[in-house]
């Protein structure tokens, strides 16, 4: 399988030893190349997701979707990110002027910190520590204050009523993945993100940990969907009642960074659950069939994660453009009455089946 810490490994090598830089210059320098990748890599999701979102939903409803800008409608959300850049920002009277330009800022910067821990590839990974799962969920749980913030400070009642619901909605589900994600931490024996994904090299876990592996990877998905404010679970957003819930305040590129971190979340959701249930960046491998692994190690590792994160964002969409939207009492009781209980039931399962060694 090809390393691409190969090519990391050139880059570090090519700026001390061949441009003679010193050490604290080659690690700035280097640091900014991953951050500026890591920008352009997060801008290109975005614009794909956006286009992705459009086709599924025109072809859910039998439409054709965009189609006029560019060959097959590509270039609509190139159109619409130049649109959304060259937008006025309107500035409003009677709002905390400080926390209302922060809470867009905090939403991208939780959405940016969770990218950059997710396995891209074999030795394409930007962070990678013993506690990786554990950093994911704590900077991942920031942008619940973003759009808190974002309700608050702008001094209207529809947008503080859309801020309180997410608050409510993403506190509580985010229960549900820490329990789904704990599920499966204990089956690896580690949370560092690159020995989860090495734990997979035979078999991922979603065949290797029977029953509670499919029950975590269910309410993972559930509880997803629920966390990024995605239909049916899009309550803080309803435009029949809120109009656009917390960020009807925002114009402009403000507008447009909340707009940018929901998609990501979405990417960032799916990734997650690719990493701990379908191997991250790992190839199918069944044991005992050489000839087929061999011929699965050809595929390069970072098409083998894109694809598996981009197949479970199509389920996650399939799930807006099916399911009607859920009231409020009916979207807190799914998760304390139900998700969760089975959600503790599952782990202790889990742990049991561990004890007593009869996962494969």
């Amino acid at each position: 399988m090809q390393d691409f810490s190969v090519i990391t490994n050139w880059i570090h090598e090519f700026l001390l030893s061949t441009l003679g830089l010193p050490g604290w210059l080659t690690l700035t320098v280097e640091c900014l190349l991953v951050g500026v990748g890591l920008l352009l890599v997060y801008a290109l999701l975005a614009l794909f997701y956006i286009y992705y979102e459009r086709k599924i939903c025109a072809f859910i409803q039998c439409r054709v979707g965009p189609n006029r800008v560019g060959p097959w409608g590509l270039l609509q959300s190139f159109a619409d990110m130049f649109k959304i850049l060259i937008k006025e920002i309107i500035h409003l009277d009677h709002i905390d002027r400080f926390l209302f330009a922060l809470a867009p800022y905090l939403v991208i910067i939780a959405s940016m910190m969770a990218f950059a821990v997710l396995p891209w590839g074999n030795g394409l990974q930007v962070i990678d520590f013993n506690i990786g799962i554990f950093f994911l969920i704590a900077v991942s749980s920031i942008g619940v204050l973003g759009i808190l913030l974002a309700g608050w400070s702008s001094n209207n009642k529809f947008t503080l009523i859309g801020a309180l619901r997410s608050g409510a909605q993403m506190v509580s589900y985010e229960l549900s993945i820490g329990l789904s994600v704990l599920t499966m931490v204990c089956l690896a024996g580690t949370m560092s993100v690159g020995g989860i994904v090495e734990e997979q090299s035979d078999l991922w876990f979603i065949f290797k940990g029977h029953v509670p592996a499919i029950i975590a990877f269910v309410i993972y998905l559930i509880a997803g969907t629920a966390e990024t404010n995605r239909g049916p679970f899009d309550l803080p957003e309803a435009e029949s009642e809120l109009t656009a819930g917390y960020h009807t305040e925002y114009s402009g590129l403000h507008f447009g960074l909340f707009y940018l971190a929901e998609y990501l979340n979405l990417f960032i959701v799916s990734g997650v659950a690719a990493l701990l249930f379908f191997g991250g960046w790992m190839p199918l491998h069944i044991p005992g069939w050489e000839a087929f692994n061999h011929v699965m190690d050809y595929i390069p590792s970072v098409i083998w994660f894109l694809g598996k994160a981009f197949v479970l964002s199509y389920v996650i969409i399939w799930f807006k453009w099916t399911f009607p939207r859920l009231r409020i009492d009916q979207l807190l009781s799914l998760e304390w009455k139900y998700l969760l209980p089975i959600n503790l039931f599952n782990l202790a399962l889990m742990v049991v089946i561990i004890v007593c060694g009869w996962h494969f």
